[in-house]
């Protein structure tokens, strides 16, 4: 398996964030308040994972006071890593392309709003990435002795 590539995400976050505007800018009137429930919620899911990463690097570094981990643990986390950071991109990029929109409106008080809640989701989803990515890189098999190049 494949490192993630933060440029494939961003190239993500990118594509969906334009097509989102495009649709909003069409059918913005019909479409219901964005909800706030994101921005913690994500922001939960965030944490939960860095803190996951925290532990597993030090699971899999031998820490003192840490039980080993099992192989199959660690590729569940990087499943759970990768779809998180692929996710995160995906709805980061549906937020980054309200706020697109509603930027435009700011004089108004319904798009006022909806701009600071689809900004602090879009802000939700790259602290996801970022968490997520930070999982990947903590569950990769440390170098042994006999793979390090002399000094």
């Amino acid at each position: 398996m494949r490192p993630t590539r933060p440029g494939v995400l961003v190239g993500l976050v990118v594509v969906v964030a334009l097509l989102t505007w495009m649709v909003v800018r069409q059918f913005y009137a019909e479409l219901p308040i964005v909800p706030w429930t994101a921005i913690p919620t994500v922001l939960l899911l965030a944490l939960g994972e860095a803190y996951s990463a925290w532990m597993t690097k030090a699971r899999i570094d031998h820490k003192p006071g840490t039980k080993p981990v099992e192989p199959l643990a660690v590729a569940r986390l990087v499943a759970l890593a990768k779809a998180s950071s692929y996710a995160g991109a995906v709805f980061g990029g549906v937020f980054a392309g309200f706020a697109l929109h509603t930027v435009q409106l700011l004089t108004r008080e319904t798009p006022r709003t909806e701009f600071f809640i689809a900004t602090g989701s879009f802000l939700a989803f790259v602290a996801l990435i970022g968490a997520a990515l930070f999982l990947e890189h903590s569950c990769r098999i440390p170098d042994g002795p006999e793979d390090q190049s002399p000094r």
